[in-house]
Parts: C-alpha cells; sequence; structure tokens
C-alpha cells in the first residue's frame, strides 16, 4: 500500500476500530448465522406452506404457486397488507420464526469477546429493503431487549444497495479529498456487482452525513457466470464509465475506489476465505482484486489510482458512522446469502471531537 493511506482490511480506520468481523459461529448443525440469512427465511415460509399443505390436500395455497425462493419480497409486503386472513398470517408466521432465529443470532454474538458491550445494531443487506424485513427486525429487537440485552436494534438507515456504496467513503483518509467532491465505491456480491459514484457533500456537512450515490449501476453476474478475469474487467468498464461521468459532470472524482466485498481481507487484498459464491476463485493465493484494478484503471484525472478492500457488511456498516456519536461500541449484520456481520469502536479522537 501507498504510504499514509488505510490498508485492505484495515482494523484501524479514520474514524472506527474495527473490532472483529466475518464471526462465524457455529453449532451442531453447521453455520449458526445461516439461520438468520435470506435463504433461512424462504426456508421457514416454505415450512409453513408445506404445513398447511400436510393439513388439506386441497389446500389453496394463500400465497399462490410460485416457489418460496421466487416470490419477491414485494409481493409479500403486498399479501401482508392487502391480502386476505390467511394470506396475511402465513407471512406474519415466516416473519415470527424468522425474527426469533434473528434474535437468537444476535444474542450469540452479543457473547463473542468482541461484541462486548456493544450498544447498538444496525441490520442490513437485502431483506431490510421490505416492511416484511422491518418488521423482522422490530421483533428481533424486542426478543433481545426482553432477554436483557441492553442494545438498540434498528434497520440500517440507507437503502442496503446505497449503503453498500457510501460506506466505502470512509475507507478512505481524510487527505485525499482535498479538493475532490466525489469517489468511486463498488460493492461486490455473490449475485451482483454495483458500482456508482458517491458525492460527498461536505460544504453541506462536514462529518459526510449528506453524502449520497451520485450515480450507480448493478451488473447480475449471477446470469452470465463469468470467468473471474471476465467479471474484473467488467467491474473495471463500469468504474470507466462512472469517470467519464464524472467528468461530463464537472465532478471533482478523487484518485480513490473503495470496494466491499465478502470474505476475510487480507492486508495485501487478497480474500483467505468466504469468497467461494464470487464468480471464479477469488481466493487464489496469487490472485488481488485491487492491484487487477490498478493495472485495468492506472490513473484517474493526473494521479494514480488507490483501490482499497475491505469486507462488505463492514463497509455497509461504515455508512452509519455519522450517526453513531452517541453509542461507542456499535455493530451490523447483514441478512443476505449469509449472515454477514461487524463490530465498532468509535475511535477517541472522534468522540472527543463529538464533545467539542
Amino acid at each position: 500500500m501507498t504510504l499514509g493511506l488505510a490498508v485492505h482490511g484495515a482494523s484501524r480506520l479514520t474514524t472506527v476500530e474495527v473490532d472483529t468481523y466475518n464471526a462465524e459461529l457455529r453449532d451442531a448443525d453447521g453455520f449458526v448465522g445461516d439461520r438468520a440469512s435470506n435463504r433461512a427465511f424462504r426456508s421457514i415460509l416454505d415450512d409453513w406452506r408445506e404445513r398447511l399443505r400436510r393439513l388439506d390436500e386441497n389446500h389453496e395455497d394463500p400465497v399462490g404457486e410460485e416457489s418460496s425462493s421466487e416470490i419477491s419480497k414485494k409481493k409479500l409486503d403486498k399479501v401482508l397488507v392487502d391480502g386476505d386472513t390467511d394470506a396475511a398470517g402465513l407471512v406474519l408466521s415466516t416473519i415470527e420464526d424468522f425474527a426469533q432465529e434473528l434474535a437468537t443470532v444476535i444474542r450469540r454474538f452479543l457473547k463473542l469477546k468482541g461484541w462486548k458491550d456493544t450498544e447498538e445494531i444496525v441490520v442490513g443487506g437485502g431483506l431490510r429493503n421490505s416492511r416484511i424485513g422491518e418488521l423482522a427486525i422490530g421483533r428481533a429487537a424486542v426478543l433481545v431487549k426482553a432477554a436483557g440485552n441492553k442494545v438498540g436494534i434498528r434497520p440500517i438507515r440507507y437503502h442496503p444497495d446505497e449503503a453498500g456504496l457510501l460506506g466505502c467513503v470512509h475507507l478512505a483518509p481524510p487527505w485525499i479529498f482535498s479538493g475532490h467532491d466525489s469517489i468511486l465505491a463498488a460493492d461486490i456480491g455473490g449475485t451482483n456487482i454495483r458500482a456508482g459514484i458517491v458525492q460527498l457533500n461536505l460544504k453541506k456537512a462536514a462529518n459526510l452525513s449528506k453524502m449520497e450515490v451520485y450515480a450507480s449501476e448493478v451488473w447480475r453476474h449471477a446470469d452470465d457466470k463469468p470467468k473471474r478475469d471476465e467479471a474484473v474487467e467488467r467491474l473495471a468498464e463500469m468504474l470507466r464509465k462512472f469517470i467519464a461521468r464524472a467528468e461530463k459532470d464537472s465532478l471533482k472524482l478523487a484518485p480513490f475506489v473503495g470496494i466491499g466485498c465478502p470474505g476475510l481481507i487480507k492486508e495485501d487484498g487478497s480474500i483467505l476465505k468466504g469468497g467461494q459464491n464470487l464468480p471464479g476463485n477469488w481466493q487464489a493465493s496469487g490472485f488481488r482484486l485491487p492491484e487487477a484494478l490498478q493495472e485495468l484503471i492506472p490513473t484517474i484525472g493526473e494521479h494514480q489510482t488507490v483501490v482499497v478492500l475491505h469486507n462488505d457488511a463492514v463497509v455497509q456498516g461504515l455508512s452509519e458512522v455519522p450517526f453513531m456519536r452517541d453509542s461507542e461500541r456499535w455493530g451490523i449484520v447483514t441478512i443476505g446469502t449469509g449472515l454477514g456481520n461487524a463490530r465498532f469502536t468509535n475511535r477517541a479522537d472522534t468522540r472527543k471531537e463529538k464533545e467539542r
């Protein structure tokens, strides 16, 4: 890494310490986090539908004939509000069972050394972007508190897709923003790759609480099944497009690209584990995404491009930094293919700044 820049997967960032991330809780049945994933929610929904079918062979499924994995969150939200009592009851039963699992997993996290004294937890990931997800989070929050844990639990503030880009700003050291008003960001997942421009809006709020996604694009790579190098090249194409967009729109783009990616990120930019759902072998010892992108995009404007990689749950959590001044220790869980997680402690100098 260039001297003075945050390292990949860093535990010490400008505003927070990353106490722990990508924690893998296990029990006799496997990874505990899998019990509160999007796949788990669908499995619970399917289980309730099957119970009703077993009771009555002529039973008409209240949510239709689609498989549980294919029913959209939007449809389930609509059933909850506008569906008949049977359909709404089915969805509510699913929410309740899932909330119980989510609460159990959060309580397990709170027992870990790295999660000691956590004051607040935000919940991100795709399921959060729905009413069913919000209700599951709210119900889990009540269950966790009822079990004697004085921790606040709420949905992440930003749309999860935007949070995965906005948090990238906090991977960069503040000096890199001198003379610039925006950065490039990317969020890499097992199904999609999203990239975009984040506008800092520092004149509106020096603490970055007014930053916003200026423009973004998503590529559903799971449909195309690309090789790893093809996926990296496609990401580079997306970023080049936004470099041109920034120039056209007279944005002062910093020579920085922040990236969130699943897995345990090593200081050299390689992925130690957790990248198994990405297209191709991203955990190969010789592969480093930041280096690959720097070769494809060597400069932004007149300056050498700097790429910084961190875990995607960490990055989503970092989008909350401006709003966590009243909580010294806080965390995030993300409900997606698995259950991402990270715990943060606000830096002492940041807390002093708040006190002033």
